[in-house]
C-alpha cells in the first residue's frame, strides 16, 4: 500500500514512475501450481526486467524486507544497479530487522555497502542498523489524509467497539487481544472487538474465541479494502495493536488520523511514533492483563479517550505528503546529480 501510494503521489508531482513487482503473474498460469519451478520461472524474468530497468532510469527505489525476500528480490537489484551504474535506494521496512541482521549480517553487508542510500521509515530501524554498523536516513511513512481523517459527524456503534486491522499472523499477537477481551468482559460486558484481516491463523483464532466463550463479542470481518477500513475506524471507539514485532505500523498512524484512541504494545518502533499516555496507551507484549486494563481505562474515562484521540490526530500531521514527499524528491535529485 505504501508503494502504490508513493507511486501515485510522485506521478501527481510530475515524476515518471515505473513499478516492477516481485510477484508478477505466472506465464503460463499453470506454473503457479508447480512448487520450486514456479519460483525460478518468476525469478529469472524478474532479474531480466530489473537489468533493463537499470539501463533506462536515473535512480531505483527498492522496497526491501528480511529473509528470502531480501536474498531473492532485493539484493540482486542492488548488485544490478551497481553493475549498470544506476544508484539504488534501499528503503528497508519490517520490524524483524535486528534478528535478521544478527543471523545474516555477513551476507547482507556486501550488498548494503553497494547501495547508494539506506533509508528507513523510523528512528527504531535507524538505531537497529546503527548497532550493526550501517548508517541510515529516515524518511517516514506517508499517511493519506484525503482518505484517513476524522468523521465529520461521528456515528459510533452501540456500546464500546474496539478494532484491530492486522493480518492474522503470529507476530501480530491477536491471541493476546482476544484473551484480554475475556478480562474486559468481566467489568464491561458490552465491549466488543472487530478484527479486520486475513491470514494463516484464522481458524486457530476463531477456535480460541469459541473456547473462551467470546462468540458475538469478538467478530472477524475478513480482509477489508481501504474505504471499508476508514468506515470501520470512524464507527469504532478505540483501536488495538497487540503486535509482538513491529516497525512503523501504518494501521496505528491511520487510526490516529481518524481520531481514534489507540492501545498498542510498546514493541519495536511503536514507542518512536506515539507517546504513552499522551498520544496512545502502551502496554507490554503478550500481556492480556495489561492490555485489558488499558482498554478499561478508555471505557471508564471518556475524557482520556478524547484527549488521546485529539493529541494522536495532531501528532500524525508530520506524515503528510507535503512533508514526506519533499524528502523523497530531494533525495532523488541528489542521487541523479551525483550519478
Amino acid at each position: 500500500m505504501q508503494t502504490l501510494q508513493l507511486a501515485r503521489l510522485l506521478r501527481e508531482e510530475g515524476v515518471r514512475v515505473e513499478l516492477e513487482p516481485t510477484n508478477a503473474p505466472y506465464h503460463p498460469q499453470w506454473l503457479a501450481k508447480v512448487r520450486g519451478v514456479r519460483a525460478l520461472c518468476r525469478l529469472f524474468p524478474y532479474l531480466y526486467r530489473i537489468w533493463r530497468l537499470a539501463g533506462r532510469v536515473p535512480v531505483i527505489h527498492l522496497m526491501a524486507n528480511s529473509g528470502w525476500s531480501w536474498q531473492l528480490f532485493a539484493a540482486p537489484v542492488v548488485w544490478i544497479g551497481a553493475w549498470r551504474g544506476t544508484p539504488v535506494i534501499v528503503n528497508y521496512r519490517g520490524g524483524e530487522a535486528r534478528s535478521y541482521l544478527e543471523q545474516s549480517r555477513r551476507y547482507i553487508a556486501p550488498t548494503l555497502n553497494r547501495a547508494a542510500r539506506l533509508v528507513v521509515p523510523s528512528g527504531f530501524l535507524r538505531d537497529v542498523f546503527k548497532d550493526f554498523g550501517f548508517g541510515a536516513e529516515i524518511v517516514p511513512n506517508i499517511v493519506d489524509f484525503d482518505t484517513f481523517s476524522p468523521a465529520v459527524e461521528p456515528s459510533p456503534e452501540d456500546g464500546f467497539c474496539l478494532v484491530i486491522t492486522r493480518n492474522l499472523e503470529a507476530i501480530y499477537g491477536l491471541d493476546t487481544a482476544i484473551r484480554a477481551m475475556t478480562i474486559v468482559a468481566r467489568r464491561h460486558p458490552h465491549v466488543c472487538l472487530k478484527i479486520a484481516g486475513s491470514g494463516p491463523l484464522e481458524q486457530e483464532l476463531k477456535a480460541l474465541v469459541t473456547q473462551l466463550g467470546l462468540d458475538g463479542r469478538v467478530i472477524f470481518l475478513g480482509r477489508l479494502e481501504r474505504p471499508e477500513v476508514v468506515c470501520l475506524y470512524r464507527s469504532a471507539s478505540g483501536m488495538l495493536n497487540p503486535s509482538r514485532v513491529d516497525n512503523m505500523p501504518n494501521s496505528i498512524l491511520e487510526a490516529l488520523a481518524c481520531e481514534l484512541p489507540v492501545v498498542s504494545t510498546n514493541v519495536g518502533g511503536v514507542p518512536y511514533i506515539v507517546e504513552d499516555g499522551v498520544t496512545a496507551l502502551l502496554v507490554p507484549p503478550d500481556d492480556p492483563e495489561a492490555m485489558a486494563q488499558a482498554v478499561c481505562a478508555l471505557v471508564e474515562d471518556p475524557a482520556l479517550c478524547r484527549s488521546l484521540a485529539k493529541a494522536g490526530c495532531a501528532s500524525v500531521q508530520q506524515y503528510s505528503w507535503q512533508a514526506v514527499g519533499a524528502q523523497w524528491l530531494k533525495l532523488y535529485q541528489r542521487l541523479t546529480v551525483a550519478a
